[in-house]
């Protein structure tokens, strides 16, 4: 690593509950961008449908039988294995989500429940609690809430990359949180149309629900306008990203075929065709990242 500030590397979520809005193509190629500028990247994939899996190629890894992230996730004694769990891609490494992740939204929440009867919020016996879960137990959850299961997993890990790019679920939940919560810094992708709104607004309260819920704070690193053609709704809607995130950039990803094509050959844009244009929005998002996180050097 070649960075200035705090130890360990930068970690960030890509996320929006609103389906549809290209979030795992952005986190991919953001993750490539950071790879074309020599940055080692650890890609997970949090989402239970598994779509980044898909999208790199990995199909057989979110089939794959136990052990699995889930188990990683949701086993205290089984943290470890995540090292097992990473696959080598010519970009990236990637952690594959697997279908045992739907029930990871379950599991996390009798996690919850069992942090919150521990400390005697609900009255209810946490080895009761227990019993309803798959893999969860009480002495695996400590303090107030199971919002750290996801950091405590990749801490086997992350001290071997200098980016951790997590795809969060697209959804509203524990997961979500869980993502969120390991990471503390967002970007965000967004669709140029008025459909956006109510789902930026319901972002930014779920961001302070967390926050108040986990004594932290969440930093948003800035917003991809993503899919924008030249109509007066994505102008309209541009104006409007810039106005409620006046301290943050907003880059705009223009709509190009090119990008849905390199997702199905399993790669991001710098692989799969470097000279189309959008590639340099990418690139200059990994410079801004690059310059938030300390690192300073892009190398040879």
């Amino acid at each position: 690593m070649s960075r200035q500030t705090a130890a360990g590397p930068a970690r960030l979520c890509v996320t929006n509950a609103k389906g549809g809005t290209g979030k795992t193509t952005v986190a991919i190629n953001v993750a490539g961008a950071l790879n074309e500028r020599g940055r080692d990247v650890l890609f997970v994939d949090l989402d239970p449908q598994g779509n980044a899996t898909e999208g790199l190629g990995l199909t057989e890894a979110y089939d794959a039988a136990p052990p699995t992230l889930f188990d990683a996730l949701t086993r205290a004694d089984r943290r470890s294995v995540v090292s097992d769990l990473i696959v080598e891609h010519p970009e990236m490494d990637v952690l594959p989500s697997n279908i045992d992740m739907l029930q990871a939204e379950h599991e996390l929440t009798i996690a919850d429940l069992i942090a919150r009867a521990k400390g005697g919020q609900t009255g209810l016996d946490p080895d009761a609690l227990a019993s309803l879960a798959i893999n969860v137990t009480p002495d695996a959850v400590e303090g107030p809430h199971a919002l750290d299961l996801f950091a405590k997993t990749i801490a086997h890990v992350e001290d071997d990359y200098d980016y951790v790019v997590v795809d969060s679920p697209p959804f509203y939940g524990k997961l979500t949180d869980a993502g969120i919560f390991a990471t503390q810094h967002i970007v965000v992708p967004a669709l140029t149309e008025a459909t956006s709104e109510r789902a930026i607004e319901l972002l930014i309260d779920q961001m302070a629900a967390l926050e108040g819920q986990a004594d932290i704070t969440v930093d948003t690193l800035g917003v991809v306008a993503n899919r924008v053609e030249k109509t007066n709704e994505d102008l309209t809607m541009i104006e409007w990203l810039e106005e409620v995130f006046t301290d943050f950039p907003v880059w705009q990803v223009r709509k190009r075929v090119a990008l849905q094509r390199a997702f199905s050959a399993g790669q991001s844009i710098f692989a799969y065709d470097a000279s189309v244009d959008m590639a340099d929005v990418f690139l200059e998002i990994a410079a801004s990242l690059d310059d938030r996180f300390g690192y300073e050097n892009v190398p040879a």
